[in-house]
């Protein structure tokens, strides 16, 4: 019995072409994801007759069958393709949805899968606040279950230390530093800033000094001084006061 390769979960596949990267814009996005190497383009589609037969695109309304269109378009970083079957030229049954950011190719969840994503994230939670909340548990015969939460604290503030030490910061890319300066540039361009000019003050007002000016004046120091006595002259003795008794 011959055994069926494998096939992989097509979420989790991506598609780029580096050739590509730096020059794509709306009207070359299609030849793009038309690549041969693309694992998400179908070569029985519509668009690849149209492509060997070098027809014009609008001719995809007038045929029956699979089709990629151009659904949604933010550029420079984001477009979203549609793969659908048409049946007339007014009617089309949407199939799957891809979207490119930055150029890497990928597959959009179904309500189903995302649905089951959130899910089972959900259920892994709870399980594992299951497993701590009984890893705190104890139980001693006298004083029957008791919680403690010490030496689980320790572990996890020891592993979230590590944790954070561990983590580098990525430095960016220069195509990413450019398509953020483009876009930045596109927003100031759209929304200027608004300038406030100041409201000049009337002429009757002006600006008042914060102190008052303190003038302090200082006089000269001077030592007062005996006058000096004329030569040959000697100062007399200090007179004697009587003692009272």
């Amino acid at each position: 019995m011959k055994m069926e390769p494998k096939v992989d979960n097509p979420l989790s596949v991506s598609w780029h072409d580096s050739n590509w990267i730096p020059m794509l814009n709306p009207t070359n996005i299609m030849d793009y994801f038309s690549e041969r190497s693309n694992p998400f383009y179908d070569r029985n589609c519509n668009n690849e007759i149209v492509k060997m037969q070098r027809l014009n695109s609008d001719q995809l309304m007038n045929m029956t069958g699979t089709e990629y269109i151009l659904l949604h378009v933010q550029e420079p970083i984001l477009y979203v393709i549609r793969k659908q079957h048409r049946h007339s030229p007014a009617q089309a049954t949407p199939l799957t949805d891809y979207y490119i950011i930055a150029g890497v190719v990928y597959q959009a969840p179904d309500l189903g899968s995302v649905f089951s994503s959130r899910i089972l994230s959900a259920v892994h939670n709870l399980q594992g606040a299951f497993d701590d909340t009984i890893s705190f548990s104890r139980y001693h015969p006298s004083k029957g279950y008791s919680w403690e939460f010490k030496d689980k604290n320790q572990k996890v503030a020891a592993a979230s230390t590590s944790k954070k030490s561990s983590d580098r910061e990525e430095a960016s890319s220069v195509f990413q530093r450019q398509r953020v300066d483009m876009l930045l540039r596109e927003l100031t361009n759209n929304f200027p800033p608004k300038v406030i000019q100041p409201v000049p003050l009337a002429p009757t007002e002006q600006a008042k000094p914060a102190t008052d000016e303190v003038q302090i004046k200082t006089e000269p120091r001077t030592e007062k001084s005996e006058a000096p006595l004329p030569q040959g002259r000697m100062r007399p003795p200090p007179e004697k006061k009587p003692k009272l008794s």
